[in-house]
């Protein structure tokens, strides 16, 4: 018996050997295709991955400043003028930071009774409250010692804060909008939350856009009138001096 050569084996014609082979090619132009297209979405997303969290935290770190700012008014409602820079004793000696005043207004009122605020804020009374976090001055962009803070405010003989003597929104002669009350500073200046020290307008008035900033290219500022602005390493030093003084009577560029 011969073998038929369009045979290669029994049940088998060469013509569905072809169609088997042509099948087989479709799947592996699909596979192909199919890691092509994986390669490229994971080129135009793993950029995005990395800079994820980045977009979250500056919103978080402005809002931030948006309850401190409320609650600097709410102070300023019940006080009648905003906090001094810090509290100090018959020698002049600082005791507790502005940051510790407005705590009530921060839904912190426990925390601060808890202040024994006769004693300077890093005596062993205060240890309690020096071990507590304040989430409200914490920018989550910055990689800091747990209980320390880049949020400063500006402390000068015409800035908005001034040690042991409080400010009234009169005093603010260059209009509110024209003036900082606070700086998401740099992260090599942060200080404690109950620390009556505040660096923030040398800072503030020395950066460049090659300083090192809590957010890429600049940082947030708290403007008196409550509302908060990112100002880039840019903004040249003659606008930021001026935004430092409450009454130079300067004209400020768009910032």
């Amino acid at each position: 018996m011969h073998r038929n050569r369009n045979q290669l084996s029994p049940g088998f014609t060469t013509g569905q050997t072809r169609s088997a082979g042509g099948l087989l090619e479709i799947l592996l132009s699909i596979a192909l295709l199919s890691i092509a297209i994986v390669a490229i979405l994971t080129a135009f997303l793993l950029p995005s991955i990395r800079r994820g969290p980045a977009p979250a935290h500056r919103a978080q770190c402005k809002n931030n400043l948006k309850q401190i700012g409320l609650a600097l008014h709410n102070y300023h409602e019940t006080h009648g003028a905003f906090p001094p820079a810090c509290t100090v004793d018959a020698n002049g000696t600082p005791l507790h930071s502005w940051r510790t005043l407005i705590l009530p207004f921060l839904d912190q009122q426990p925390l601060f009774e808890k202040i024994d605020r006769s004693k300077p804020w890093n005596d062993p009374a205060n240890a309690e409250a020096y071990a507590t976090p304040v989430p409200a001055f914490v920018c989550p962009s910055t990689d800091i010692p747990a209980g320390h803070t880049t949020y400063q405010a500006l402390v000068g003989p015409d800035c908005a804060f001034r040690p042991g003597q409080p400010r009234q929104i009169r005093d603010f002669k260059d209009g509110t909008s024209n003036s900082v009350l606070v700086v998401d500073a740099s992260p090599s200046i942060a200080v404690h939350w109950m620390d009556p020290s505040d660096s923030a307008r040398s800072f503030f008035l020395s950066f460049d856009e090659e300083s090192e900033f809590p957010h890429s290219s600049g940082c947030h500022v708290l403007l008196g009138d409550g509302s908060v602005k990112f100002i880039s390493g840019a903004v040249p030093k003659k606008t930021r001096t001026a935004l430092s003084d409450i009454a130079d009577g300067e004209a400020i560029d768009p910032f």
